[in-house]
């Protein structure tokens, strides 16, 4: 994997991939810090956990060279969410420093593809330009827009991987897991997806 600052952008139909820059924070906060969308992730972010969330993201895109990238339309310029890979290191995690795939969407995006149009590249991504082996996916057990969409990408439910993550009062916390391999993911083909 690359390590140390760089560039990523990934192009698909609709949308750019790229690296978190200036003011985008902001814009994603904005459009997902709501109660819909943050239902199941512990709630509406106040603005200390927003700046926790930016160290973070930008700590990865940094030390890595990979992130939860920003997802943007490519007609308006629109901030739509992320969609990235970083390294699992949720507490509680069994598999500590393994490839996490992940997406967040702001409501007003959902149902018209473009979580699975990311996830899709950012896959291929994880797979072709980082190298990656194995790639896992976790959500919240009640989150079932999110498992569902692990299952249509061909991700298997990873049962003995499930952890609870203590930063989030249960039901949040319960926390499940998906993964696909390289090899499985070659074998669907663009055809499959």
């Amino acid at each position: 994997m690359r390590r140390g600052c760089c560039v990523v952008r990934i192009e698909t139909d609709r949308l750019i991939l790229r690296d978190w820059g200036e003011g985008d924070i902001a814009r994603f906060a904005e459009g997902t810090n709501t109660p819909a969308v943050m239902r199941h992730l512990g709630g509406v972010m106040d603005d200390a956990k927003v700046a926790l969330f930016e160290e973070r993201v930008l700590g990865f895109q940094h030390r890595l060279g990979h992130t939860f990238w920003i997802a943007q339309r490519k007609d308006d310029g629109a901030v739509l969410g992320f969609c990235g890979l970083k390294v699992i290191d949720a507490p509680g995690a069994t598999f500590p420093g393994e490839m996490e795939i992940g997406w967040r969407f702001r409501e007003d995006s959902w149902g018209q593809g473009y979580a699975k149009e990311a996830a899709i590249a950012s896959l291929d991504a994880g797979f072709e330009r980082f190298g990656a082996a194995e790639i896992f996916a976790i959500t919240n057990i009640e989150n079932t827009a999110s498992w569902g969409l692990m299952l249509r990408l061909g991700m298997v439910r990873r049962a003995e991987l499930d952890f609870v993550d203590a930063r989030f009062e249960p039901p949040v916390g319960d926390t499940i897991v998906h993964s696909i391999t390289a090899g499985v993911w070659r074998s669907i083909g663009r055809a499959g997806r």
